[in-house]
């Protein structure tokens, strides 16, 4: 799981050339207001003098970080990182960025946002001039607008699942291989309307589930112009507007949702012609594309090269079983970063709409919700409608011909999966299906999408299950805002399941026969007698949390590990062996109390941890992996990471409040390093507000970015 995520931290660009100084702005005309909590508050005239705010202020806290990952988008990644930077530099040359770009970029932007990118990269570049003894990597400076493209360009590619596929070609595990949806460890959007609050406010929670530390864990910032751009949200490391969060009339959020969004060609070669494959019965010829880049290895960089190919289908890799070629959808559009921030431009929901309509985001659910009562989920994704029945589309196609090979043409929003404002008041998705998304008498009937040309994810989560059975079980009426927070932050498994990562069959874990297994009797009693809820003082779970983490581990370096539906009862009995070996050793007892050995620390730096709690898949996520620094403790790695509920009334935001899994700052020297620790694991939230007068007013310290206060 661990390698996973890290393929999801390369969220920025390859280097391009494009002209710097197209756009100048004077840094003194931007205001930071770092609040006690460090978040910064970027004030300015333009949207972007805020923007060039935003990258200076990132940089001041995560320089390190965003080094890195434009380091893997400019495939130079090998170069820090080694053998797994290397992965992503692949990635990055496969995405041909360099065409796409040239081949949209003068239309696919307005000239305002052009300059908004350009804004971006002189504050980035503006820093590292800035500091160059924090500077990394020779000539990673300067960036431009065009790295900043690619950088979104490879995040939703990652994101959209081609990603995997990539993977999977590369691991020799995709033939005989049948798509199935993801399961990852989160994410959360719940929405209210004021028919189902006491205190008649709309409420929206924000409740991504990510990783706690890296490059794609969240980075919380307030951006506030005079042109009427007024949000408080999360980023990640390179994003260059908040992704999800609030502005003064309405916010959304992101959960992964997974419909088919890239196809694998098995390809027909020539028996004896090299490179030779048969294409509308003609043989055509691969193109070679070299590939060379560098890898460091016991600090010292070896020149690397690697030979891809190209055929009409896409960029095409060689394995043990042959040639396959790959098709995907995420980079067919290239203005996400506008679309997300006319998102949060947006003052009503006719001009989110409207921002949904550009449909440049490849992927996500959005959930969303407003002061004027409207709550909305749309299961978006760019879904080729020129797919063709007669083909099987969750599996490999075949590559001899072109009546498989889609136009990039898409189903318009119009006509993908949503629902606004149900009767019943509530929506919610927890990486499920998007036809379970409200009380099941108001929910979006399946029938009414070809899901065998679509792809849709028709499973639950742990998560999904929960939430349905909790609102199922309530006594009715209106919710208390103290009777939300206790199902935001639940960590009950639902009835009679543990289903997560698609492992349709992990309760077998604690039906395994113990007259076959009588080594195994004392865990699983335990496991049986177990109220399945992962609270601190809980000490039945011990041994099938460290045994979660050793099957987590043996599906990952098999490359399983979204794609299983059922594990066979060896890796369970192997797991639970290891886990058991692993607490007695450091415990001396199978009886480990939850919050002993589960903990949130900061992986860097100053040493600081609390007892955690919750597991994958509990409605309050978290994910584990165990500890190499304080040996016998998991530590918190993914999950629950930076929230943000707001309620709204007819005047606007009646209370907004997040928190982060750490602090505002990547620095260990920061007193912002660790300084939400203590209020995370204890699920508590802090206060914030747009308002800038009171924002000012109460500021810890106020700046310019050339300030060198």
């Amino acid at each position: 799981m661990r390698t996973i995520f890290l393929f999801f931290i390369l969220l920025v660009s390859v280097q391009v050339c494009f002209s710097q100084g197209k756009h100048k702005l004077d840094p003194e005309n931007i205001t930071i207001a770092r609040d006690k909590w460090g978040v910064p508050h970027i004030y300015g005239k333009t949207d972007a003098d805020v923007i060039y705010g935003l990258a200076w202020a990132h940089a001041e806290d995560n320089f390190e970080l965003m080094q890195h990952a434009y380091a893997a988008t400019r495939g130079r990644a090998g170069e820090i990182l080694g053998k797994e930077g290397a992965i992503f530099d692949v990635m990055q040359f496969m995405l041909e960025s360099d065409r796409i770009i040239e081949e949209q970029y003068d239309t696919a932007f307005s000239n305002k946002f052009k300059t908004i990118m350009r804004a971006y990269a002189q504050g980035a570049n503006d820093y590292a001039n800035s500091h160059p003894g924090e500077v990394l990597l020779k000539n990673l400076f300067p960036l431009n607008e065009k790295d900043i493209i690619t950088g979104y360009l490879l995040g939703n590619i990652i994101m959209s699942g081609a990603a995997f596929d990539i993977g999977k070609i590369f691991g020799n595990t995709i033939h005989n291989y049948e798509k199935h949806a993801t399961q990852p460890t989160g994410s959360n959007g719940f929405a209210f309307s004021k028919k189902l609050m006491k205190n008649d406010n709309t409420l929206f929670v924000c409740n991504s589930h990510q990783p706690v530390e890296g490059v794609l864990s969240w980075y919380e910032v307030h951006v506030h112009s005079e042109e009427g751009y007024n949000m408080l949200g999360g980023t990640f490391t390179l994003g260059i507007t908040p992704l999800i969060g609030t502005n003064e009339n309405l916010a959304w959020t992101h959960t992964v949702n997974g419909p088919d969004l890239s196809d694998v060609y098995k390809l027909k070669m020539h028996p004896k012609k090299k490179l030779s494959y048969l294409y509308d019965g003609k043989w055509e010829m691969l193109e070679i594309k070299k590939m060379k880049f560098k890898v460091k290895i016991l600090g010292i960089k070896f020149p690397v090269s690697l030979k891809f190919y190209k055929s009409k289908h896409g960029m095409v890799m060689k394995n043990k079983t042959g040639f396959y070629a790959i098709r995907f959808t995420a980079n067919q559009h290239i203005a996400a970063a506008e679309q997300w921030y006319r998102m949060g431009k947006a003052n009503n929901f006719e001009e989110f709409q409207s921002a949904l309509e550009m449909q440049q985001i490849p992927c996500f659910n959005v959930m969303y919700a407003d002061r004027k009562d409207n709550i909305y989920n749309l299961c978006n994704g760019l879904i080729p409608d020129n797919r063709r029945d007669g083909f099987n589309w969750s599996g490999v196609l075949r590559g001899d011909t072109s009546a498989n090979v889609w136009k990039p043409e898409f189903y318009p929003v119009k006509d993908l999966p949503q629902i606004k404002n149900p009767e019943s008041g509530y929506i919610f998705n927890s990486n499920n299906t998007p036809f379970t998304s409200t009380d099941s008498q108001y929910d979006i009937q399946s029938e009414n999408y070809p899901n065998h040309l679509m792809g849709y994810n028709e499973k639950e989560t742990n998560r999904s299950l929960r939430f349905m059975e909790i609102m199922r079980n309530r006594a009715g009426g209106k919710m208390s805002y103290e009777e939300f927070k206790k199902i935001k932050f639940d960590i009950q498994y639902a009835d009679n399941t543990f289903y997560t990562y698609n492992i349709e069959n992990l309760d077998d874990l604690q039906n395994l026969d113990l007259q076959k297994y009588p080594d195994l009797k004392d865990v699983l009693n335990l496991l049986n007698e177990w109220d399945r809820s992962p609270d601190p003082e809980d000490d039945h779970v011990a041994v099938f949390s460290v045994a979660f983490t050793y099957i987590i581990d043996e599906l990952s370096e098999s490359s399983t590990l979204l794609e299983c539906n059922t594990l066979p009862e060896e890796v369970f009995v192997e797991a639970l062996r290891k886990a058991k070996k692993y607490v007695l050793k450091h415990y001396g007892t199978i009886r480990v109390p939850f919050g002993k050995m589960h903990i949130h620390r900061r992986e860097k730096g100053r040493s600081l941890s609390y007892p955690s709690s919750g597991m994958p898949e509990n409605i309050a996520a978290m994910a584990y992996v165990r500890d190499k620094k304080e040996k016998g403790k998991l530590r918190t790695y993914s999950g629950e990471s930076y929230i943000l509920i707001v309620q709204y009334d007819e005047n606007g935001i009646a209370k907004l409040e997040t928190i982060n899994a750490f602090g505002a700052s990547n620095r260990p020297d920061s007193p912002h390093y660790t300084d939400q620790m203590k209020m995370y694991v204890n699920r508590q939230l802090k206060e914030m507000t747009l308002d800038k007068e009171k924002i000012l007013k109460e500021a810890v310290r106020v700046y310019t970015p050339v300030s060198k206060n």
